[in-house]
């Protein structure tokens, strides 16, 4: 019984201490905790018709970007 609860115990504290360390905070070069920066989008493909309103390859002759 006594053995079972500090294996619990100590599994308790193993996955505590590793969901603190997933929420790194931000610090500046003086160690002050700063707010993060936000992280970049990623940009959105290019989608392309052609004439006739088809999508097509960007590449194509005679396709525009769509916005």
């Amino acid at each position: 019984m006594t053995r079972s609860l500090v294996t619990a115990l100590a599994v308790a504290f193993a996955v505590s201490a590793a969901g603190g360390a997933m929420a790194a905070p931000c610090k500046d070069a003086k160690g002050k905790f700063i707010k993060c920066p936000a992280a970049a989008a990623p940009a959105k493909p290019v989608k392309c018709k052609d004439a006739k309103g088809k999508f097509a390859k960007c590449g194509a002759p005679g396709a525009k970007p769509v916005k």
